[in-house]
């Protein structure tokens, strides 16, 4: 019996290209034209399509789509019925996390939620904001915002934006200040729960995940190979930090010996002058795609 293929949704946006590059490190091959929302993969048991992230986790909950890639703020707004199966921090934007803020004027009264009772705030994500403020007893009004949504506070259009920030920096150099933190929030990767069940679907989403999860892990990880002389190798392998234990193999016919290991990328830099002054020679780095 032929078995229906997985269908993946992926975003489009600012993440799609880092999608496309995790999908590559984790093996798999995605062609993107820009006329097409249906990508090409090299993987006869995938169907895959892009969509906006907003979009995403209602039409993986409506079973239009077996798994997908969207951000946890745009599941709680839309309310959505999913498996989260895990989170996929990847955005080479920026080492912090994505965080949905309260901002108003730089010079305005209010700092805190609670000075905003009666007045109007504008935000993409209408629905969690308006929960948000209900469920602390804050009546506030919640219009959606189409863009330039950070300007509506200096024109007098709003009296406060809830809106995704990194750094906070667009916010500051627009002339507002963040008053309160309302959501930190990630890529996840989730699935309709009714295909999750399905043995053959369930078990193609469980390899994408471990692969992802282990190209995800590779990024923060390299390989460092080298060789030293059999007097310097206690030394050079006490250095070395490793997933396990260094690989150590002697060279053909010579007392000197060849040491690989897995190492944290962070700590490359202020290992390898040891290593020098240690006696290893010959050092060589290079990424990795995965690790398991």
């Amino acid at each position: 019996m032929t078995k229906e293929p997985l269908k993946l949704v992926i975003p489009k946006g600012s993440l799609e290209q880092a999608t496309i590059d995790l999908f590559k490190r984790a093996g798999w091959n995605i062609s993107i034209s820009p006329r097409n929302y249906f990508p090409s993969v090299d993987d006869d048991e995938i169907i895959m399509a892009r969509l906006r992230a907003q979009e995403i986790s209602r039409y993986v909950e409506a079973g239009t789509f077996d798994a997908g890639l969207t951000g946890k703020d745009w599941i709680l707004e839309n309310g959505s019925d999913v498996k989260v199966i895990d989170d996929l921090v990847y955005s080479k934007v920026s080492q912090n996390p994505a965080r949905w803020v309260l901002a108003v004027d730089g010079e305005s009264r209010y700092n805190a939620p609670e000075d905003l009772a009666g007045k109007r705030i504008a935000t993409e994500l209408v629905k969690f904001t308006q929960r948000y403020f209900a469920e602390r007893n804050i009546p506030v009004e919640v219009e959606f915002s189409w863009g330039s949504t950070e300007a509506k506070v200096k024109e007098g259009v709003v009296d406060a934006i809830v809106d995704v920030t990194e750094t906070g920096s667009t916010l500051r150099a627009n002339g507002l200040r963040i008053i309160h933190h309302l959501l930190t929030t990630n890529t996840q990767f989730i699935a309709n729960r009714k295909a999750y069940e399905d043995p053959f679907k369930r078990e193609k989403i469980e390899q994408i995940h471990m692969l992802l999860q282990a190209a995800l892990e590779a990024r923060k990880m390299v390989m460092l190979k080298m060789n030293c002389p059999k007097e310097s190798l206690d030394t050079v392998v006490s250095l070395l930090p490793s997933l396990d234990a260094p690989t150590v193999a002697g060279l053909y016919k010579s007392d000197w010996f060849a040491v690989e290991s897995v190492v944290s990328e962070e700590v490359v830099r202020s290992i390898i002058p040891k290593l020098l002054r240690a006696g290893a020679r010959g050092i060589i780095e290079y990424s990795l795609n995965k690790v398991l």
